[in-house]
């Protein structure tokens, strides 16, 4: 057993906070934009800024949510992780963006993160492949 597979082994994903998943989902979530961004062909490093924020800014993540809530693409554990995501309490909220979208945000997160370590994998891209190509839709 690795090292990294030692300490990802202390603790459980049900004893996880939202604040801890939506760590670990908002890495996954820019890391797959990213990957479909350059997959893409755009190579140049301000454009690749640019539309990556069309994906993961939280503004984004947040109407990406709604859009998921909305065509009931969620299962009930899924929408049990958004409001516990959604009712996380923060200490601080970036300057670009309001508490409700902030909040909605960190609940999208959580769920990105939620499916990531409980490695149902399948659904983690499923819930990804909407949510980019419904940004997609409204960004083009």
């Amino acid at each position: 057993m690795t090292i990294l597979e030692k300490a990802c082994e202390k603790m459980e994903v049900s004893q996880m906070n939202s604040t801890m998943l939506a760590f670990v989902g908002d890495s996954y979530y820019d890391l797959k934009v990213r990957e479909m961004l350059c997959r893409r062909g755009i190579n140049k490093p301000h454009r690749l800024h640019q539309l990556a924020v069309k994906y993961v800014s939280a503004h984004a993540q947040a109407t990406t949510l709604a859009y998921l809530i909305q065509e009931n693409l969620l299962n009930e554990k899924e929408l049990e992780v958004v409001k516990k995501g959604r009712n996380t309490k923060s200490r601080s909220v970036p300057k670009n963006t309001d508490v409700l979208t902030y909040t909605h945000s960190t609940a999208f997160e959580a769920l990105i993160g939620y499916l990531y370590l409980t490695e149902q994998n399948e659904r983690l891209d499923q819930i990804v492949s909407y949510s980019i190509e419904f940004k997609d839709g409204v960004t083009n």
